[in-house]
């Protein structure tokens, strides 16, 4: 990765978390009566402290490749990541994934309680949308729409959701996924936020249809990428490493690569996604190297 990268990356990452503690703060907006101290202390925790915010930092680099930048862009990236922290909070509880720790540090069900964590989860959903329906996103109500539309979709049934409901229904299965499978469920679950992250940057900057087509494409396979190294981290770190307990696919039979295929079948379809994802970017030229930095640090990632 390149020092611009890593760079960009924090930068990006410091003003999500401005951001973010503003809309989080514990006085109400304009039509809400009030905002609970507990539920919204809760929120804090699954949101903010957030490490690299790397969904959000897509959908601003993608915009910025395409010539568009402003508050708008931030304001947007930040009702997304709203909607992945709902998801680490909900995807930790006893009923789902059971996790202790995330980041290093307690889950919110285990620092308040699971009653909490649900509605924390729910609040950061729905305050997400009311976020990216501001008209501080884009002056053109139809583009908000837009962008509201998207992620809804990405978010719900046919989206994460519906992987994290495939993801659960593989524990039980008595018939091991196969590979095609799987690849289905994590572009549902991991890989549908990260293609909106991208394919969200070319609806604000007005992209062309073509320009939109392309960045969602490459959303979608490094979607794939993050979700075939946390796999193989899952399989080959530690829970000190990692951040969060090591080795818990294979203890809950989870739908994996690693488990399907084997641990030098999934490093090799990592590696060939690098490649097409890279193709993918070509017609953008040196316009894209942050994006191609992106990949490289979704593979060599350790936590």
């Amino acid at each position: 990765m390149t020092k611009d990268f890593q760079a960009r990356l924090s930068a990006n990452a410091a003003a999500i978390e401005q951001v973010l503690s503003q809309i989080l703060e514990n006085s109400p907006i304009a039509g809400e009566t009030a905002r609970p101290d507990r539920l919204m202390a809760a929120m804090r925790h699954g949101a903010l402290d957030g490490g690299k915010r790397m969904r959000p930092f897509l959908l601003i680099e993608s915009a910025t490749l395409l010539g568009y930048s402003g508050p708008g862009v931030l304001q947007a990236a930040c009702a997304l990541e709203l909607v992945h922290c709902y998801s680490l909070i909900h995807d930790d509880l006893p009923a789902m994934d059971d996790d202790d720790l995330r980041r290093g540090k307690p889950t919110v069900h285990k620092l308040f309680d699971e009653a909490t964590a649900i509605l924390a989860g729910d609040s950061l959903l729905s305050l997400a949308f009311a976020v990216m329906a501001e008209p501080g996103v884009h002056s053109d109500g139809s583009v908000r729409a837009e962008l509201v539309r998207m992620l809804a979709i990405a978010a719900g049934p046919g989206g994460m959701a519906g992987g994290q409901m495939l993801d659960l229904s593989a524990e039980a299965a008595k018939v091991p996924l196969r590979e095609p499978e799987i690849r289905q469920l994590q572009a549902m679950k991991t890989g549908a936020l990260i293609q909106f992250a991208c394919e969200a940057g070319a609806v604000i900057a007005g992209a062309s249809t073509d320009d939109r087509k392309i960045l969602a494409e490459f959303g979608a396979r490094l979607g794939f990428l993050f979700q075939v190294t946390d796999d193989i981290l899952d399989a080959e770190s530690d829970t000190q490493t990692l951040g969060k307990a090591a080795g818990k696919d294979a203890a809950r039979n989870k739908a994996t690569l690693v488990t399907a295929v084997g641990i030098d079948r999934a490093k090799a379809l990592r590696d060939a996604e690098v490649t097409l994802a890279v193709q993918v970017l070509e017609s953008f030229g040196e316009r894209a190297q942050i994006l191609r930095d992106a990949l490289r640090f979704a593979c060599e990632r350790q936590h």
